[in-house]
């Protein structure tokens, strides 16, 4: 199995920026993607991007050209780099590995961790 913890949250004024990770342990050689999502408050969980193991990318319209996704196969850890930051913003950040254990395709999910922008 694979276990996340996110970290790195925190409050920050608009326009500033935070850098979240998500670090993985357990069976991290079978994670094919790694996601983030969020959840603002009193709305549902949002997709906010992914990064696969090919390195391919891809992101929320709401964050395209502000987030950006990486990863360190070294350190077994998936980065969010949030830059020029809105209150719209605000949220619990989760990250979510797909990951394959047999033959089957099988999810694991962090506890999540809070950012908040506000002046």
């Amino acid at each position: 199995q694979v276990q996340l913890v996110e970290s790195g949250g925190g409050l920050v004024q608009p326009g500033g920026s935070l850098r979240l990770s998500c670090a993985a342990s357990g069976s991290t050689v079978s994670i094919r993607a790694v996601h983030w999502y969020r959840q603002p408050p009193g709305k549902q969980r949002e997709w906010v991007a992914y990064i696969t193991n090919g390195g391919n990318t891809n992101y929320a319209d709401s964050v395209k050209g502000r987030f950006t996704i990486s990863r360190d196969n070294a350190k077994n850890t998936v980065d969010l780099q949030m830059n020029s930051l809105k209150v719209d913003d605000t949220a619990i950040y989760y990250c979510n590995a797909i990951y394959v254990l047999g033959s089957m395709q099988r999810d694991s999910w962090g506890q999540g961790t809070v950012v908040t922008v506000s002046s």
